[in-house]
């Protein structure tokens, strides 16, 4: 029994020393590894800042935009969020935006309903994002289309 206990840690002690030598190569590799130049860090990826536009209404003669004119920088995202008296969405007038800018718009505006048009917002707090990534500066018009005969209008400047 002690011959079995002391070979065992024999074992264990020839294991954790190394048993075998390593050659100069993979020393050197080593040392190499060790003594090189720090990585350069990544690049800091600034976030786009969110600007929140809340969408309200009384179920029946009042809805608007809050508010209903901003001005944003450009690769800014516009979040829109369905506070009250829905279903909400935003849309954009193709014919009142920046030339160049429904290209941008497009690749901005994800799970449309249609050009320039996002879907509808039907829960108290869901939201919706636009991105001004990429889009010219000027005015962009848009509406509400359930609420557009209530005059739920929006002015976005992109600067």
């Amino acid at each position: 029994m002690r011959w079995t206990v002391l070979s065992t840690l024999a074992v264990f002690g020839v294991a954790a020393c190394g048993g075998e030598k390593k050659g100069d190569a993979s020393q050197t590799a080593a040392v190499a590894t060790a003594n090189a130049a720090p990585a350069p860090a990544a690049a800091t990826v600034t976030p786009a800042a969110v600007v929140e536009v809340k969408m309200t209404g009384d179920g029946t003669s009042k809805a608007a935009f809050e508010p209903a004119a901003l001005t944003v920088k450009a690769g800014s995202v516009v979040r829109f969020i369905n506070v009250s008296g829905g279903p909400h969405d935003i849309a954009f007038y193709t014919d009142s935006v920046p030339k160049g800018a429904v290209d941008a718009l497009k690749k901005g505006m994800a799970n449309t309903m249609g050009d320039l048009v996002g879907p509808f917002l039907t829960q108290p707090n869901e939201h919706y994002d636009v991105s001004f990534a990429g889009a010219p500066a000027g005015k962009y018009r848009g509406y509400c289309l359930p609420h557009v005969a209530l005059g739920m209008h929006i002015t976005i400047t992109v600067q």
